[in-house]
């Protein structure tokens, strides 16, 4: 009995993952076709829902996109009819004339999904929605997280994100925004708002806010993949230099954690696991970006990441380069955030005590920002300032919203109280 609880439970987890893999794409195109976002978001439910009776039975198929995509489009026709209204009859006709293209079998071998992923992105990151409203929308449409993973996420009850989410879709149709890839015009508009989402999807993976592990691969590599189509669509310097970011980070990912150790910080890392083909693409991505020569905050932070990157050791890091490049990044967003790495930078090329002045003076800024704490406990650890490091890495600790870090924390305070 408990054997077949345990299969039961693997086959769900299973099928949940395969869920979250394909939804994105599935609903961008089933979006496309219906014009509506939460009836498609309903079709596609209806999909996963029949798929979850009907795989552990019969299998999963070899295209499991494919079939929930048949399936969905199927449910969505349905929809559509028992609305009976004069707009959707044009929607009926474009959605089955692609169905009956299609075969059961065509579908489970060949068939590929259509991406229209841009053009929902566009629409989910349109000036029309405020930025809160843009990124749970985005995480729920493309990424496929729920609104608990959401609201875990950004610290809020799962009752806020649902109305954020509901009300955001309610502009989209009241105020007929269009579900297509901005004119070349309008790009310079829109383009920062679908720039700003990728980064913090991408963000939320490097978090790990939901579980313990300290990264979400699918959420880097939904945020990375959609980096690579904007570079496809826009070869825009910023746009590249989000790309090249995101994969300068990524590069490092193995590096950042092992059997023994489930955190690692970058001056420990082992550069050989660095995988060299990403960070030679996200090195050309920057060198093209260059040629442009319009700064922004993406490249900016991409070359600081290259400089990590390119170091032979953490000894090795040209650290006067980058706090020249982080104070050009202040000079375009004077944030405390980016003070406090300014700091750190100048700490790590041996300007310690100016380092820990500097980090001082952003405590009420900062006062509630788990790396601020984390980073003035390492400064004052090596400055033997050892009750105030106690001090400030135990704020890091109950600020600490992941596991794994917030062991790692544990064990550099034990060290310092022996």
């Amino acid at each position: 009995m408990t054997n077949n609880i345990d299969q039961n439970i693997l086959i769900m987890d299973r099928l949940a993952r395969i869920f979250r893999a394909e939804s994105g794409q599935v609903l961008a195109s089933l979006v496309y076709f219906s014009r509506d976002l939460q009836l498609a978001e309903d079709a596609l439910q209806d999909a996963c829902e029949q798929a979850s009776h009907k795989w552990p039975i019969q299998g999963i198929p070899e295209n499991t996109g494919a079939w929930l995509h048949l399936v969905a489009k199927r449910k969505l026709i349905d929809k559509l009819r028992q609305q009976q209204s004069q707009q959707n009859k044009h929607k009926l006709q474009l959605i089955e004339q692609s169905l009956y293209m299609l075969t059961d079998t065509v579908a489970e071998t060949d068939y590929e999904v259509p991406d229209e992923r841009l053009r929902l992105i566009f629409t989910c990151c349109h000036p029309a929605l405020n930025e809160a409203a843009q990124v749970a929308l985005t995480l729920r449409t493309l990424c496929g997280l729920d609104v608990r993973e959401i609201a875990r996420a950004y610290l809020t009850s799962e009752v806020a994100i649902g109305q954020r989410i509901t009300r955001a879709k309610k502009k989209i149709r009241d105020a007929g925004i269009s579900y297509e890839i901005p004119s070349y015009e309008q790009l310079d508009i829109r383009l920062p708002a679908v720039l700003k989402v990728i980064y913090l999807i991408y963000n939320e993976s490097y978090s790990a806010y939901e579980g313990q592990s300290l990264t979400r691969h699918d959420l880097a590599s939904e945020a990375i993949r959609l980096s690579l189509l904007m570079v496809k669509l826009i070869p825009n310097p910023e746009v590249l230099g989000l790309a090249a970011l995101m994969l300068f980070h990524d590069a490092r990912l193995l590096s950042r954690s092992s059997d023994i150790e489930p955190y690692i910080p970058l001056e420990q890392q082992n550069r050989a696991l660095w995988k060299q083909a990403q960070i030679e693409q996200a090195n050309a991505f920057i060198q093209q970006a260059l040629e442009y020569k319009q700064r922004g905050p993406y490249q900016i932070q991409a070359a600081i990441s290259a400089l990590h990157s390119q170091a032979k050791s953490w000894e090795a890091t040209d650290w006067r380069q980058i706090q020249l490049l982080y104070m050009s990044l202040f000079q375009l967003h004077p944030s405390p955030v980016v003070a406090l790495n300014l700091a750190i930078a100048k700490a790590n090329g041996g300007q310690l005590k100016q380092a820990y002045k500097d980090i001082v003076a952003l405590s009420e800024d900062l006062n509630q920002y788990q790396p601020y704490h984390a980073a003035r406990g390492e400064l004052e650890s090596r400055l033997n300032f050892q009750e105030q490091a106690i001090c400030s890495i135990s704020k890091a600790i109950n600020l600490s919203r992941n596991g794994i870090e917030r062991d790692f924390l544990i064990k550099k305070r034990v060290l310092l109280l022996k």
